[in-house]
């Protein structure tokens, strides 16, 4: 995701520091116009907005805060070397486009606070289409001063911008997305076995449902796979998984049940126990196509 997303900021014309676990991905920046840093505390050096794309909440606060081990110490590091330094009349602003826990959001970002700086969380939905496209959708949690600050960079990214609320705002409407876009994988997959067991094939099932009220976005890009039982990814099914326990975690935190959701969330555990967790999060249909034989 991290990648074409850069890509778009480049090619709307920002100037771009980028730094990557994997070099690949670096160099193949680097080629279309991004500066290499060699830690994410030099990207904080070079940068006063720092956006970071990451799996889990403790990947975000070892780059963002450091640790030691993130190679030169975290972004903001850097960014109270860029401030001594008087490089920028701006504080640093950290645009964590992670999907993560709500409270982590908040945790860090006070952290980030504390060190001179300011965070929105801005988790996306949209997948890997819509980051290469640039048209994600952009859920932002933060003061409304800096998601004004943040707005031209996301206009470069993302289609759909929207301003949810204060800190971990973005991260709650994210964790209900993954809600529907997690059971709605579920509803396909049984569509699609059912139709196939009667002999109806998705040439035809998927036109007729895309064409009245069950058409979805996610049965555009994800059905045809689903079908062909090819699951290249896309969103990994591992991460889906993070995401749907962060659902239930907030659920709980508020006293209440989410019976469908667990029921799915227990189809990716078994996904993922399986050894397919780097599959694509639609590979659920194989774990529905179990239980339905």
């Amino acid at each position: 995701m991290g990648k074409p997303m850069a890509l778009n900021l480049l090619k709307a014309g920002f100037p771009v520091t980028v730094f990557n676990r994997s070099q690949p991905a670096i160099d193949e920046l680097v080629a279309a116009g991004a500066r290499a840093a060699k830690s994410p505390a030099e990207v904080g050096e070079a940068s006063d907005i720092v956006i970071t794309m990451l799996p889990d909440g403790p990947d975000v606060e070892k780059v963002v805060l450091g640790d030691g081990a993130a190679g030169g110490g975290g972004v903001m590091a850097g960014a109270e070397r860029r401030s001594a330094n008087g490089a920028s009349a701006q504080q640093t602003l950290v645009i964590d486009m992670s999907t993560i826990a709500a409270a982590t959001a908040r945790r860090i970002g006070e952290q980030v606070k504390v060190r001179g700086g300011s965070m929105i969380d801005a988790p996306v939905s949209g997948g890997d289409v819509g980051a290469k496209a640039g048209t994600l959708s952009i859920m932002a949690g933060g003061t409304p001063e800096d998601f004004e600050r943040a707005k031209p960079v996301f206009a470069a990214m993302g289609k759909t911008v929207t301003y949810c609320g204060p800190a971990g705002a973005g991260q709650l409407v994210k964790a209900c997305n993954q809600i529907m876009v997690a059971l709605v994988l579920e509803a396909i997959s049984e569509t699609l076995i059912l139709a196939e067991k009667v002999g109806i094939g998705p040439e035809v099932l998927v036109p007729v449902l895309q064409g009245g009220i069950a058409s979805t976005r996610i049965m555009e890009l994800r059905a045809a796979k689903m079908a062909a039982h090819t699951y290249q990814p896309g969103f990994k099914a591992a991460h889906h998984l993070k995401d749907l326990r962060i659902v239930l975690a907030t659920a709980k935190e508020q006293g209440i049940t989410l019976p469908v959701t667990t029921q799915v969330e227990q189809m990716f555990t078994k996904l993922i126990e399986r050894g397919h967790g780097n599959l694509d999060n639609s590979s659920v249909k194989m774990i529905v196509e179990e239980m339905a034989s």
